[in-house]
């Protein structure tokens, strides 16, 4: 079976934009294939995500004609684009927005929706079910608050519903994101990308009828092409499970689901599908899952996802088959290779692993590195690959996985190569990236775990500050202390200076904490530094700024201005 290739589309900027209408923040647009178009060249490892159609008046293929005009390269070679982008997700599309507000011709190479997983089968889709799942979870918990009405049929929930609600937003969130596109003048073309040479790409139409191969050239290229979803080996299993794409294809509600894999699209599926109402199993090939996070963490999560009910079934070394049942339901057996057998499946959902989208590109045609088993693609910290000229980041790169890492990394791409000298060197950091997980409860995460930190530093220069509590949202419920959900938070201090080089939390508005500690962290926070800023009251945060023993540490700020014991404001340079 093929694999899904690096496809990519078409769409033609407006032709009387001028060049000077530009904008500089990052762009996302839908771009969906015509419904006309038959893509009998694209078999895939996964369930189809990206589909649609796009109106025929603005798309147009390259074997039309319109390639673009010649562009100077220093009076040595001429090429049709400054600047080539080769997926149009979030990064590529940060990266060439940003390239165009200096004055570079650009285009964009793209099969399916401009956005790529994030806008369309990944963040946003996602949490609107976490927030779905959300309001189940408030509705079950409102007799604690004098509500009633929850065990009649006075409430009840809608999966078609909320889908097609879902689904209008994204549409709607791509007519803005074509619009974006259009007046940033960035040229967007239909096909499949493959290298010939460091400068020159081959871009096949799409569907297989849309006439010849078209070659372009450009000085910078840059790869952007993301990941995509895969299945392990197994009988069974490619044609009766659906990856985290084909949750978002369910038209109903699944009875009872076994969702597969022990990362952060798992647990956060499992998490909204149990929510919503689904007998749901979590399998993990060890003991538990989020193994990756801190402990406090990864503890945490699984005692409170077998308190909302999902059953978690450890030490699997994953599934060994998928089996259809007899009978019209359709349901499915899994046997897993422990030999334990999950019975009467609705839905299997494997979320056991990505891989870079780049079987397509042709890659050892322009040289370019790759790492070997991953085909992640090598690069330095300046998203350089091992050829100049062609760059890469983003999810085919294989470091932080996350849609703002990529679109920092763009931007700051399109600044060196664009910006010019102020530019020279600038870069973003891979470290100290604040990370949420939509789980439920949610998680937020930056910079090292306790185990990291220790490796790195040595125990006997590594502090450890922690709680755990339950929210003030459950002091009225009247159960034992026990039954109410947690909320588990941690410090990690290093050195005489307790420098904060990890914080860990999980529980109720985490998720909506973290972006502010992140902003201490990168500038080098302390304990007493946190210490130093007044708790806000009652809110679940303050815990970060009254860990005990609070006021005790080292009085060593990392801030270049002091705000320990009382000091003066920073004030501004005018």
């Amino acid at each position: 079976m093929m694999r899904r290739s690096c496809f990519v589309g078409a769409y033609e900027a407006v032709a009387n934009r001028t060049r000077s209408t530009n904008f500089s923040v990052a762009a996302y647009y839908n771009l969906r294939l015509s419904s006309t178009t038959t893509t009998t060249t694209r078999v895939t490892k996964i369930r189809p995500a990206f589909r649609g159609s796009i109106p025929a008046t603005t798309v147009r293929n390259l074997s039309d004609g319109g390639g673009g005009g010649g562009v100077g390269d220093g009076g040595e070679r001429e090429y049709e684009y400054d600047y080539l982008v080769i997926g149009a997700g979030s990064g590529g599309l940060a990266s060439a927005r940003r390239a165009s507000t200096y004055g570079a011709k650009v285009a964009v190479v793209e099969m399916g929706r401009l956005g790529g997983t994030c806008v369309n089968v990944g963040c946003v889709p996602k949490k609107v079910m976490w927030n779905a799942a959300s309001i189940a979870e408030t509705l079950h918990d409102m007799k604690h608050y004098g509500f009633t009405g929850y065990d009649s049929d006075a409430i009840s929930f809608d999966w078609s519903f909320i889908k097609q609600n879902r689904d209008k937003y994204i549409l709607r969130l791509n007519s803005i994101y074509e619009r974006n596109i259009a007046n940033s003048n960035i040229t967007s073309l239909r096909g499949q990308a493959s290298f010939q040479s460091n400068h020159t790409v081959s871009i096949t139409p799409p569907g297989g009828g849309g006439g010849a191969p078209t070659t372009v050239t450009a000085k910078h290229v840059l790869i952007a092409t993301g990941g995509y979803p895969t299945f392990p080996p197994g009988e069974g299993i490619r044609e009766h499970a659906i990856s985290s794409d084909g949750f978002f294809e369910l038209e109903e509600l699944p009875r009872k689901a076994v969702v597969v894999g022990a990362g952060y699209i798992a647990v956060e599926l499992a998490g909204v599908l149990q929510a919503l109402g689904t007998d749901t199993s979590l399998v993990v090939r060890k003991g538990k899952a989020m193994r990756e996070f801190d402990d406090m963490v990864s503890d945490t999560l699984d005692e409170e996802m077998q308190r909302q009910g999902i059953q978690i079934v450890r030490d699997t070394n994953g599934v060994e088959k998928i089996e259809l049942d007899e009978g019209e339901e359709g349901t499915k057996t899994v046997t897993l290779n422990n030999g334990e057998v999950i019975k009467g499946v609705d839905t299997v959902l494997m979320a056991t692993g990505r891989s870079p989208l780049v079987e397509s590109l042709n890659l050892p045609s322009a040289g370019v590195t790759q790492t070997e088993g991953s085909g992640h693609i090598v690069t330095d910290e300046l998203s350089q690959t091992s050829v100049d000229g062609i760059y890469a980041l983003g999810d085919v790169c294989g470091n932080v996985e996350l849609t703002p890492m990529a679109i920092a990394a763009g931007r700051r791409l399109a600044d060196r190569l664009f910006g010019g000298p102020a530019f020279e060197g600038v870069k973003v950091s891979y470290d100290n990236v604040p990370t949420v997980v939509f789980s439920h409860p949610p998680i937020g995460t930056i910079g090292l775990t306790e185990k990291q930190a220790v490796e790195r530093y040595g125990e006997e220069n590594v502090k450890v500050y922690q709680s755990k509590f339950a929210n003030l949202y459950y002091g009225p419920w009247q159960v034992e202390a026990d039954c109410k959900p947690k909320t588990g938070m941690k410090l990690i201090c290093a050195g005489s200076n307790e420098l904060v080089v990890g914080l860990h939390a999980i529980g109720m508005g985490v998720d909506e904490m973290l972006q502010g500690f992140g902003i201490a962290m990168k500038m080098g926070a302390t304990k007493a530094d946190f210490d130093a800023c007044v708790a806000i009251h009652p809110t679940a945060s303050e815990e970060f700024v009254t860990m005990f023993p609070w006021g005790l540490s080292n009085q060593v700020t990392g801030a270049k201005v002091n705000p320990l014991n009382g000091a003066a404001n920073a004030e501004p340079i005018l």
